[in-house]
């Protein structure tokens, strides 16, 4: 996936990704974390998504990876947040009170410029690559973050029927990605109502990525 197709979709306005309200995934299962006040959690390929600011209402830090600068600069204004503006060599990095995003391409993120974070939230950043991508971003996410626990969201259906993205992820790829490294909860799998883009039926599944120690 070249990063000329998401920079056409933000300009051109093609965002039928972007949910207009905070993902009741989220809502429903942030718990499950058992993150204290204050925790800073990593938003991958986050875009302009809702699920920042409900974050920041609940206590929360937050720090987002995102390619489009269209999209940053419109989450920081729909939230009335004028950001701090640094370029570094490889991003620039737009900040407010108790939010960071980076913006540039993921992989040229590295923890040390990222910063210490507590947990992931992936919604749309698994489900946004290839195949072939999405084994490159499961290694250089768990190292970015130093495998902190992640609470992940991915589509099952027939790809042959549909083209991503979303791409299809099967819980037998998650668990190739991750459970060397993680035990893994499947904390819902759920049938999309109408299918997914009104086009072909998938199951919605939800998952935590804990410590294999806990």
């Amino acid at each position: 996936m070249e990063a000329s197709f998401w920079h056409e979709k933000w300009e051109k306005k093609e965002i039928g990704f972007h949910e207009p309200k905070v993902n009741p995934i989220l809502v429903a299962n942030l718990t499950k974390l058992e993150l204290e006040e204050g925790a800073r959690l990593f938003l991958p390929l986050c875009g302009k998504t809702k699920d920042i600011p409900w974050l920041l209402s609940q206590g929360f830090r937050v720090v987002g990876a995102e390619l489009s600068e269209v999209a940053t600069k419109e989450l920081f204004e729909e939230m009335g947040q004028a950001p701090k503006i640094e370029e570094h060599a490889n991003f620039s990095h737009y900040s407010a009170e108790r939010v960071d995003v980076y913006v540039g391409d993921i992989f040229a993120l590295s923890s040390l410029v990222l910063g210490t974070v507590d947990a992931i939230y992936d919604r749309a950043a698994m489900v946004a690559l290839p195949s072939a991508m999405r084994v490159r971003y499961a290694q250089h996410l768990r190292k970015l973050t130093h495998n902190a626990q992640q609470l992940l969201v991915c589509f099952e259906y027939d790809q042959a029927q549909l083209a991503g993205p979303p791409f299809a992820v099967s819980e037998d790829e998650v668990r190739a990605h991750y459970a060397a490294y993680y035990r893994l909860h499947i904390l819902q799998a759920k049938a999309l109502a109408g299918g997914l883009k009104g086009k072909v039926e998938a199951v919605e599944k939800v998952y935590l990525l804990s410590s294999l120690e806990d």
